[in-house]
Formats: structure tokens, C-alpha cells, sequence
């Protein structure tokens, strides 16, 4: 499924006011749904509704959505793998990660690549539509299971001991990387070589006993390393 044809609702809003929304997901009734409770509200429109990432990349430019509603777990590339692509696609889009359930590794791994806010599908349409609107005013918008989520795992994780504290270059880095930052792209802005960002990072998983970047930015963050 690719654009939608205007509804009544998104007729009378196409003065540029209403906030345009688009959403991934592979559940067909689910993905219609959504559309539906979008188009039928004041002030929102349904600009796209597809059920892949590999179906959405060729249309999200062209339909330009101020929100991206994205499911985390889809066939092909998965949602909280997909952001970075999305967001250097559509740098303007806010974007909503959708699951069923909350796992703090999808979690995490999907705001260190870029997510501003996290539903949970069971969500309500009027909390949906709260969290549309906040996310597009630059608020980042949490089901209250997944807040509470996220306060514990920062009461549980504490602060950092001496071991683990990283360097001012590190922690560059490491900001550098949860901002969607390659290695390369991340050493031209350090004004230092591949090779020097590399044995960076590589300090970084020794002192936070870690194995991969997305696990070395989600325990910075967690830890208070980096803001």
C-alpha cells in the first residue's frame, strides 16, 4: 500500500495546519486502523500507510510525513534497525516507535538510533493522537509502562564507577555515534583519523564491557556518560 487518496477530513485540512502522518506496520488491520483514527481527527492526516521498511523508503521523501509511526518488530529490516536510514531520509520527521511489548534492548537501541518517543500498541487513540501532536511539537512522547521502564533501569544502573569513566574524546564519540555518526563520518567531525576513532572505541568497550556500538552508547547513556 503506498500514498492514500485524500479523505473528507483530510480535504478540508489541506491548508498545510494539519499534521501529516504516515505508519509502518506488517498487520493490515492494525496499520488500517491507525489510519483510520489519524484521518478521522481535527488537525491530522494519514499521508501513507505501508507494511514494510523497503516499501516505505521509496515514498517517505515524496510524502514528506511530520510524524512516522514505525513498528519495531517487521519482516524484512526491522523497525529500531531501520531509524538511522530513516532519519537521514527524512531528517525533519519525528519519529514513534510502535511494539507490543517493552524490551529494554529494542528500546534503548531504538533511541540511541534516533527514536523521539515509544508506544506500545495498546496505547488509546486519544493518547495516540496526545502523543502525534507532542512528538511533532518536539516533545518525545513515552507509553507510561515503558516510562516507568526506563526510570527503573536508570535506578538500577547508578552512577558510574572511576573505572568506567571515559575520556572527553570518548564520550564525543560516543555522542557522536547515538547521533547516527559513522566512524568516518564521526572522525571528520573529531578532526581525527578512522584508525584513532577505532582504538576509541575499542577503550570504550573495555571500560564499559560492552561488544557493540549500540550496547556502548545505551549503557552511556544510562549511565550518565553522555547527555
Amino acid at each position: 500500500m503506498n500514498m492514500l487518496l485524500p479523505s473528507p477530513n483530510q480535504a478540508a485540512s489541506m491548508d498545510g495546519m494539519a499534521i501529516a502522518v504516515a505508519v509502518i506496520d506488517d498487520d493490515s488491520r492494525l496499520l488500517a486502523s491507525l489510519c483510520q483514527i489519524i484521518d478521522a481527527a481535527e488537525g491530522y492526516r494519514c499521508v501513507g500507510m505501508y507494511s514494510s521498511v523497503e516499501e516505505a523508503m521509496p515514498q517517505l521523501l515524496h510524502v514528506s510525513p511530520d510524524v512516522l509511526l514505525l513498528d519495531i518488530q517487521l519482516p524484512g529490516q526491522a523497525g529500531d534497525e531501520a531509524l538511522g536510514s530513516i532519519r537521514a531520509l527524512c531528517p525533519e520527521t519525528h519519529i514513534l516507535m510502535l511494539s507490543v511489548f517493552s524490551d529494554r534492548d529494542r528500546l534503548f537501541t531504538s533511541i540511541c538510533n534516533g527514536a523521539h518517543g515509544y508506544l506500545l500498541k495498546s496505547t488509546s487513540p486519544a493518547r495516540l493522537l496526545e502523543a502525534i501532536r507532542s512528538a511533532h511539537d518536539g516533545g518525545s512522547p513515552f507509553s507510561p509502562e515503558i516510562a516507568r521502564h526506563i526510570v527503573h533501569l536508570f535506578q538500577r544502573t547508578g552512577r558510574p564507577t572511576p573505572e568506567t569513566a571515559l575520556t572527553s574524546q570518548e564520550q564525543r564519540l560516543l555522542a557522536l555515534l547515538a547521533q547516527g555518526y559513522s566512524y568516518q563520518a564521526a572522525a571528520d567531525q573529531m578532526n581525527v583519523s578512522v584508525n584513532t576513532v577505532r582504538n576509541y572505541i575499542r577503550s570504550v568497550y573495555e571500560k564499559l564491557h560492552v561488544h557493540s556500538k549500540s550496547e556502548a552508547v545505551s549503557k552511556a547513556l544510562r549511565q550518565g556518560l553522555i547527555g
